[in-house]
């Protein structure tokens, strides 16, 4: 698992002492939107999270790093990959952060770190992510990192029992070393 540090941010390996930083924004309705999941209940569901996620690395089939705000030392979100398919050189993102942390372009910082370090490390041509069309935040994070709007999927993910449709997006290695 690597470590990395941008100006403002280290991501680094989730482990059992985030649970309650997890905890508190995975409960969170507000974060869960456009999330695709129902909030967590219990401290106990968050190392559980915690403990998927470390698998996902042992089977590589992806990664989710902790977003660690340098100058609090707070866990304040996480970032990683997941849908890797290593044969067809691609990969989806995903990301969150605790609300009290939104607007600082924090996500940005973390979200371009993170591309720029799978595209150098797992020989990746595509990376794309998946987004409620009603999450205007991300779409436009997603557009000012360069990323493009290739698609809507139709009743793609299911939130609180309703199928939503998404926007595909993604960006080319080629297209993100310019």
């Amino acid at each position: 698992m690597p470590t990395i540090e941008t100006e403002r941010l280290v991501l680094r390996e989730l482990v059992e002492q985030d649970a309650p930083a997890l905890y508190d924004y995975f409960s969170d309705k507000h974060v869960l939107a456009y999330y695709g999941m129902e909030p967590l209940q219990s401290l106990h569901e968050a190392k559980a999270m915690i403990e998927n996620f470390n698998v996902m690395v042992e089977k590589k089939q992806g990664m989710r790093l902790a977003i660690v705000e340098k100058e609090s030392g707070k866990t304040i979100g996480t970032c990683g990959f997941h849908n890797y398919a290593p044969r067809h050189k691609r990969a989806e993102i995903g990301y969150e952060l605790a609300p009290s942390h939104w607007g600082k372009g924090l996500a940005s910082e973390a979200v371009e770190v993170l591309v720029t370090h799978l595209f150098a490390t797992y020989d990746l041509s595509r990376i794309g992510a998946v987004v409620f069309i009603e999450n205007v935040a991300s779409r436009t994070l997603l557009k000012k990192m360069g990323f493009q709007e290739e698609g809507v999927l139709r009743e793609y993910m299911v939130q609180s029992g309703v199928a939503h449709d998404v926007i595909m997006h993604a960006v080319l290695s080629s297209e993100w070393d310019k």
